[in-house]
């Protein structure tokens, strides 16, 4: 085989191998947890915005602080669960901004499930994050992009327009 045509066969051996490998590459990139609520972000501009995943994990240790000061959220955040609902909330808000990170939590619906949570209680929960955000110094059109994402979320969260209950008072945890 002389060395146009012994070029030409790799380079369409090559090509046929890039092509069939592209969507299984596409897969694994759209591949993401069925639980987390929303798909991720494009990009990693808005993960590296938020100091990446040490970026994230000191603004919900802030995040956590508001909720327990706060008194229309504290009775749901109060409580021995803190540690896991941080590192879940960690993964979750990592992964769907393209972190690298896998939500190994539970969907929205189910890890609501055994709570009232009412209008009040869930735009309590965003403001305290706004202010996590704001005290990290997270840029606003960041903030925005991530809140843009989290809000369909509050379907699944916002169980009652009734008074809200936390879970200790459910479950009796």
């Amino acid at each position: 085989m002389n060395f146009k045509v012994k070029a030409f066969v790799t380079a369409l051996f090559a090509g046929a191998t890039i092509m069939l490998t592209l969507p299984a590459m596409a897969d694994m990139e759209t591949e993401h947890s069925p639980n987390l609520g929303n798909t991720p972000m494009e990009g990693t501009e808005t993960f590296q915005a938020f100091g990446g995943k040490e970026g994230l994990v000191k603004i919900m240790d802030d995040f956590m602080i508001g909720l327990v000061a706060d008194p229309r959220t504290k009775p749901f955040f109060d409580n021995n669960k803190q540690a896991i609902i941080k590192a879940m909330l960690v993964e979750q808000m990592c992964e769907l901004m393209n972190g690298g990170c896998k939500y190994p939590g539970r969907d929205m619906t189910t890890a609501h499930a055994n709570m009232k949570v009412n209008r009040e209680a869930f735009n309590a929960l965003v403001e305290q994050f706004q202010f996590a955000m704001d005290k990290h110094d997270v840029p606003f059109s960041a903030q925005n992009k991530l809140l843009a994402k989290l809000a369909p979320m509050y379907r699944q969260i916002e169980t009652t327009d009734g008074a809200a209950v936390p879970p200790t008072k459910l479950s009796g945890q």
